[in-house]
C-alpha cells in the first residue's frame, strides 16, 4: 500500500530536488521536478507558484523554459526541515 505524503514532505521533496538535481546555474526544469520529486504536473505547477511566491524558489528563464533553483530562504528551510524531521522520527512520527 502507498503512503500519502503530507504537504510538508512533498514540498521538502521538491526542495531537496532542485537544490540535490541542479545541472547549471539556471536550475532544473519541471520534467525533473516532477519525475524525480513523483508529483503529476498539474499538482506540482500550483505548488511551483506558491514555493516561487513564498521565496522558497527562484524562478528564471532559460531558453524559453522555466527553471527552477532553491532560493537562499529556501536552504534554510531545508536545514530546519531536516532538523524537524529527524525530532519527529525520534518520537516514532513522520512529517
Amino acid at each position: 500500500m502507498t503512503e500519502h505524503r503530507s504537504q510538508m514532505r512533498v514540498v521538502g521533496d521538491i526542495l531537496f530536488t532542485a537544490r540535490d538535481q541542479m545541472q547549471d546555474e539556471h536550475g532544473v526544469g519541471v520534467t525533473l521536478l516532477v519525475r524525480r520529486a513523483n508529483i503529476p504536473y498539474t499538482r506540482i505547477s500550483r505548488i511551483l507558484y506558491t514555493l516561487v511566491s513564498q521565496g522558497l524558489l527562484e524562478q528564471t528563464d532559460s531558453g524559453g523554459a522555466c527553471r527552477y533553483k532553491v532560493s537562499g530562504i529556501g536552504k534554510e528551510f531545508l536545514v530546519e526541515y531536516q532538523k524537524f524531521n529527524s525530532f519527529a522520527e525520534d518520537y516514532g512520527m513522520a512529517i
